[in-house]
């Protein structure tokens, strides 16, 4: 997207989440948009902290759109640095996402995903391999291995051996993640 494209898709998710502002599917979309497009932090919390108490408020603290609001508002902390905040906030998802939709849920992956992201970010390499690899096997368990959640996992659990020294299992992951990436969505795409 250009510039322009951006700013205009902006524009209109902002409007549409304003004019409901208790409707958390359009809240937390408003919100990924500007985290993710236009890297709007400030932004980008307020939609989710809005999408957080509307869920609450509506469906009660046990519930998956109130998990991917902490969700969110973890992944913001952790684009600006703040790992403490970051696990805060991912810890209390995973707690929801085990409770609503027990421990097999991709939800529940991504969870130990952004957690072992963390661990990884701040050298913590043994809990970071511990995170990524619960993430994997429920990845496939619930995808089988050629799912682009499972290459994910390969890479990420790949770039820690990286960060070990251990470049031949880095490589043997890293290579795990390329075959499927390659399979799933050809040569000519980012991931690959």
């Amino acid at each position: 997207l250009t510039r322009a494209e951006r700013d205009s898709a902006a524009y209109y998710i902002q409007m549409r989440a304003e004019l409901d502002t208790t409707n958390v599917d359009w809240q937390l979309e408003a919100g990924r948009f500007i985290d993710d497009y236009l890297a709007d932090y400030e932004d980008a919390m307020a939609f989710y902290k809005r999408a957080l108490d509307s869920a609450i408020e509506q469906f009660g603290e046990n519930n998956s759109d109130v998990a991917t609001s902490y969700n969110n508002i973890g992944l913001v902390y952790y684009n600006q640095g703040n790992y403490a905040q970051t696990l805060e906030y991912c810890n209390k998802a995973l707690e929801i996402y085990l409770s609503v939709f027990g421990d097999s849920h991709p939800d529940v992956a991504t969870s130990y995903n952004n957690i072992g992201l963390v661990y990884y970010s701040q050298g913590n390499y043994s809990k970071a391999l511990e995170y990524y690899n619960k993430a994997l096997e429920i990845y496939l368990s619930v995808f089988g291995d050629g799912h682009p959640d499972v290459a994910l996992s390969y890479n990420n659990i790949g770039a820690v051996y990286s960060s070990l020294g251990n470049y031949d299992q880095a490589l043997e992951y890293h290579n795990k993640a390329l075959e499927i990436y390659l399979s799933v969505f050809g040569d000519g795409h980012p991931d690959v």
